[in-house]
């Protein structure tokens, strides 16, 4: 190459650096990319061993700027690219490090981290770094053991800083599925309270709803939460293989039975699975179908530790809690902090038992379940189901039901069930169905001392309905501050009392929190 040549590139290779860099500190995040790209491509096409330092901190810059963008697969191949040039390049292992964080590969990110401290113990950025190492500790600790515990924000009244949460998988795996496709399904036995796992959203989109859902303006609302989080959806699998391919694996509602049953472990952060490259361009319809079936809705009941209150909604899409189907009669329960969903045993789970959720308020009456399964788009056949679909034929049950809907006294409603259950032979956890079928009912008996006067005697204790229930369909939120305003009426209780109340508590909030916490929630 001719002098004249060589520094007309020299130039033009400075130019673009300086074009570059500075685009980088605009946050131009595009042009920038495209100009470091252009600074890329000259370098490689004529290599030049002095070239080399700036060539890494061009793929180092790269990776930063796509990593803003959220193009994760491209940043960490530039990032690859920057170590090879040379391995403990500060920038390139900060980068690299923080992105395996973000997507929760916290060994993977430790390691970075690590290498970047020993090679560079004394840069201006140790105290950031120091920072990235602990973080990685702790959430690859709490990955590996489950020890949650998120008892100082509750004792906040849910304010400041959201606690820490890593991905977990308990003692769960995927197989075929008795109610419908695949299922999550217990590999040990499960106690009360336990986690099953703790996972992180694809992508959610929250908002405050109008207070009427059913007119135009509360249409319009939903229908532009639904958009946004269906472009949230879109561009997280466009810029990460990895979850276009696990999100492909979830249902579309269509040929349940042939569907492969992936490993578990294929859902782990750290999984070293290659899924290999693909180029090709979602399919929409595809991925609305997975959607409809597969999103859960936050509300109220599913959120009550997000301190969101009233009209605010959130929809998001979680994948490993996407495999759980619904039961009548649940054994686990949810509920979501951030971005994370928490799912807990909301009772003893034996080896080899699906874990099923109640995908709506399972403490309520066969008639209104069957309408919220419809609109779910199935029919729930459970055990608890086929029960209340035989005893609902009854005559007395027809009057029972309808005397619930018109609004009966409670008292009588309760004994009428009560004395009908007695002369059907009802037993075990078939009278738990129907008992939280009427829940409603029980409990504003429960809690009225002039109802109780007039019919306590004619009447099961609250101990003895509340026991039967909870064996039956699992805790509830409802459940325990009954027995808790009933623990206060009469006194405050002892040792014995609170250890009942603690119990029940487990099952609703699952072993996040310690003791002083879940009192205070009580309180």
């Amino acid at each position: 190459m001719k002098e004249s040549e060589h520094q007309q590139q020299e130039e033009t290779l400075q130019q673009l650096r300086l074009k570059a860099n500075e685009l980088l500190l605009r946050e131009e995040w595009s042009q920038s990319i495209q100009t470091y790209s252009h600074f890329i491509s000259l370098c490689q096409t004529r290599p030049d061993p002095k070239h080399r330092k700036s060539l890494c901190l061009a793929f180092s810059n790269r990776a930063e700027a796509r990593s803003k963008t959220r193009d994760f697969d491209e940043a960490l191949k530039d990032c690859d690219e920057a170590l090879k040039i040379e391995n403990t390049h500060l920038k390139t292992l900060m980068c690299k490090g923080k992105i395996l964080l973000n997507q929760d590969r916290y060994n993977m990110a430790l390691n970075c981290f690590k290498i970047a401290n020993l090679d560079h113990p004394s840069n201006k950025d140790s105290e950031t770094l120091n920072g990235y190492l602990e973080k990685c500790k702790k959430l690859e600790f709490l990955s590996r053991s489950g020890a949650f515990d998120i008892s100082n924000w509750v004792l906040s009244g849910f304010k400041g800083k959201l606690p820490e949460l890593a991905e977990y998988i308990g003692g769960v795996g995927i197989k075929k599925s008795e109610i419908s496709g695949r299922g999550l399904v217990a590999t040990k036995n499960i106690d009360l309270g336990s986690l099953l796992l703790v996972t992180k959203a694809v992508a959610t989109e929250r908002g405050i709803m109008p207070e009427s859902k059913t007119d135009d303006l509360g249409e319009n609302a939903q229908m532009v939460m639904w958009k946004n989080f269906v472009d949230k959806v879109v561009e997280s699998s466009s810029n990460c293989k990895r979850t276009y391919c696990l999100i492909s694996m979830l249902s579309s509602g269509e040929n349940e039975e042939s569907l492969e049953v992936p490993n578990i472990a294929t859902f782990r952060p750290e999984s070293e699975q290659d899924f290999g490259f693909s180029n090709e361009k979602i399919d929409m319809g595809g991925m609305l179908n997975i959607l409809d079936v597969n999103s859960l809705v936050e509300e109220t009941f599913s959120s009550k530790f997000s301190g969101k209150k009233g009209d605010y909604h959130g929809v998001g899409i979680w994948l490993l809690a996407s495999f759980i189907n619904h039961s009548c009669n649940p054994n686990a329960k949810r509920f979501h902090i951030g971005d994370h969903v928490i799912v807990h045993a909301s009772r003893d789970i034996k080896e080899g038992e699906e874990i099923t959720l109640g995908y709506f308020d399972v403490f309520s009456p066969l008639k209104t379940r069957k309408e919220m399964a419809k609109n779910w788009g199935f029919d729930c056949h459970c055990k608890r189901c086929k029960f209340e679909v035989d005893i609902s034929s009854k005559h007395e049950m027809g009057e029972i039901e309808m005397g619930y809907e018109i609004g009966v006294d409670v008292g009588t409603t309760v004994y009428k069930l009560e004395e009908s259950m007695k002369r059907w032979m009802v037993r075990g956890k078939m009278k738990g169905y129907l008992r939280a079928s009427f829940w409603k009912v029980y409990s504003e008996l429960f809690v009225s001392e002039k109802l109780m006067r007039k019919w306590g005697r004619r009447v099961p204790t609250m101990e003895v309905v509340v026991d039967s229930v909870v064996e039956a369909v699992g805790g509830d939120e409802r459940v325990l501050r009954v027995v808790v305003e009933g623990m206060k009426r009469n006194g405050g209780g002892g040792l014995v009392e609170m250890e009942k109340v603690m119990k029940l508590g487990r099952g609703v909030y699952g072993k996040v929190m310690k003791k002083q916490a879940m009192r205070s929630i009580l309180s």
